[in-house]
């Protein structure tokens, strides 16, 4: 793991105005982006609206929020979580720097 970025992880404006969106429909909930072990690359994410825990990392953006718990902080430091809306579909993107490889696909990775 690349411990020399100490940086916290950073949510796009796009990402949250699409969580926005999102909540316009449902009941306002966060975002929760985990990293779970699995996939064909060793860890995957797992993102997914959920309710605020009390011990995680939270961050904030046009009324919205992005939670990540403890044991996946330290595999997402210095990731950016952004949204992608192109041809071959929609979804939230994680650009993490101290992936080493990652699926095709990109929701799993090794480090």
């Amino acid at each position: 793991m690349n411990v020399a970025l100490n940086l916290p992880p950073k949510v796009t404006e796009r990402a949250f105005a699409r969580l926005a969106e999102i909540n316009e429909a449902k009941d306002a909930r966060a975002l929760r982006v985990a990293v779970l072990g699995g996939g064909c690359s060793g860890f995957q994410y797992d993102i997914r609206l959920d309710d605020k825990a009390e011990d995680d990392l939270v961050l904030e953006g046009e009324g919205q929020a992005v939670v990540i718990d403890p044991v996946s902080l330290p595999f997402l430091t210095g990731a950016v979580i952004d949204f992608a809306d192109e041809l071959i579909g929609a979804r939230f993107t994680i650009e993490n720097p101290n992936a080493t490889s990652s699926c095709g696909c990109g929701t799993s990775f090794s480090i």
